[in-house]
């Protein structure tokens, strides 16, 4: 049998966003992200991307995309609601997909910011 998952109140989860994911937000309940990118390529690094991280996960968001964006929504299903479940896959895929190697001072560069043909997400 399932453990029951502790949904989160609308008070609660704008708390939460605001304090650890505060490009997410609450509407119509889900929490959602909308990524920009530079085009199709980029939009779709990110969607596998995501893609691998929820499988991984086993926990599904509903994404919904286009040329050059990329919404991300999640709620958990099974308990009708906002879970933990939801702000840990959150955190990890904006962890992911914000990555920007080059700012951390490791020998990774990042792709170079000087020459756009290379860049594929706007970071915000």
């Amino acid at each position: 049998m399932a453990k029951e998952e502790r949904v989160f109140t609308e008070d609660e989860v704008t708390a939460r966003l605001a304090a650890e994911l505060p490009r997410w937000r609450l509407e119509n309940g889900w929490i959602r992200r909308k990524y920009k990118t530079h085009g199709w390529k980029g939009t779709l690094m990110a969607v596998n991307t995501i893609g691998h991280l929820a499988e991984a996960a086993w926990h599904h968001p509903d994404i919904t995309l286009s040329y050059a964006w990329l919404e991300v929504r999640l709620m958990t299903h099974t308990a009708k609601g906002i879970t933990d479940k939801d702000f840990e896959l959150a955190r990890r895929i904006e962890d992911v997909v914000c990555w920007r190697p080059g700012q951390e001072g490791g020998a990774l560069e990042g792709t170079p910011e000087s020459d756009q043909r290379f860049a594929y997400i706007k970071y915000d």
